[in-house]
């Protein structure tokens, strides 16, 4: 069951609201000893959290098929990086981790039991109160790993959810109350998120793949921000240029190619995660502010992809710092039963 992405949250009876959890999702299944996590995508968690597999196979249900979030807590929060770094293909690492930095399980769905296996076909004003008295049943205080996700009907609350939003909880899902499980589509459920703007230095750009021999154009612009220490860090990066913009770009940022423009974190270094393209970029003197939009930022960088906002002539690079994306964030764990 996936969400379709829109601007404002939907308003009426048929509608309950969830946080939206900054993790990976996981449908987890059990039966009798043998424990499955599966990833949105359909890739296999189960070996990255023992933990889990540990905690499920201890819970009082011997049959079950829950849908959550699998997240990490760190101090207040909970962390995406942390998170990414349960991944892991070396088996030591994996078992370090999971006593490290051990996750939990958010469950906001039940789509299984012993006793009714074909639950998910139940509209989720059914799925719901059965969720929360499999949680009563089995999420005990003797446990800490499997934790229920809250939920309202008031938009009134889901409004203060999303306006507190960050630490882990980056926005609010609303689901329709009356349908079954909509797997493999988008007509169940929305997701709302809340964008934010940042002024940030361009440092540097990437060109856009040329696949048909023609004039190299910008595709990509990386941005900055200034550390206490005066450092320029790469944070992120803009997308979806629009392609009559992209020529003017290029002559805009062309004259100002240099040999170095960050002088903190650079892209392109090494990571599981880069690829060829990613290490591919021209370094521009720091001389330009654009405002973008963005929706988190967590790990010192922008997770996705930004989008330009305005160009800001009336900025002074050096006044681009982190300091403007602090943020004050309700605490995520708050919203945990």
């Amino acid at each position: 069951m996936e969400a379709r992405s829109v601007d404002a949250i939907p308003q009426g009876k048929a509608w309950q609201y969830e946080p939206k959890w900054d993790g990976f999702r996981c449908l987890l299944a059990r039966e009798g000893e043998r424990v499955t996590m599966t990833s949105k995508a359909g890739e296999d968690l189960t070996r990255y959290f023992p933990e889990v597999v540990a905690a499920a196979q201890e819970l009082n249900a011997p049959s079950f098929v829950l849908d959550g979030e699998l997240v990490v807590p760190h101090g207040k929060a909970f962390s995406f990086d942390d998170l990414l770094q349960r991944i892991h293909p070396a088996a030591s690492r994996v078992k370090m981790l999971s006593e490290q930095t051990p996750a939990l399980f958010i469950a906001f769905d039940l789509l299984a039991t012993e006793k009714e296996r074909k639950l998910s076909e139940q509209a989720l004003a059914v799925r719901r109160p059965a969720l929360e008295a499999f949680a009563k049943a089995n999420f005990g205080k003797t446990q800490s790993t499997f934790r229920l996700s809250s939920v309202t009907r008031s938009f009134a609350t889901a409004q203060k959810w999303l306006a507190q939003s960050g630490g882990g909880c980056d926005g609010v899902i609303a689901k329709r109350i009356d349908l079954p499980y909509q797997a493999g589509n988008r007509d169940g459920m929305q997701k709302i998120k809340r964008f934010r703007s940042a002024d940030c230095v361009v440092g540097g750009f990437r060109y856009a793949s040329n696949k048909e021999g023609g004039r190299k154009v910008v595709g990509s612009l990386l941005l900055g921000l200034y550390d206490d220490a005066g450092l320029l860090h790469h944070v992120g990066f803009t997308s979806a240029i629009k392609k009559e913009e992209k020529p003017a770009l290029t002559a805009k940022l062309t004259p100002l190619i240099t040999e170095q423009s960050f002088t903190g974190n650079t892209p392109g270094g090494p990571s599981r995660w880069s690829t060829e393209r990613s290490a591919q970029w021209c370094p521009v003197q720091p001389k330009l502010v654009i405002e973008v939009c963005y929706d988190h930022f967590s790990g010192e960088r922008f997770r996705h992809g930004t989008s330009i906002l305005r160009w800001r002539p009336d900025k002074a690079p050096r006044q681009c710092t982190f300091d403007q994306l602090k943020q004050k964030a309700a605490d995520p764990r708050k919203l945990l039963a």
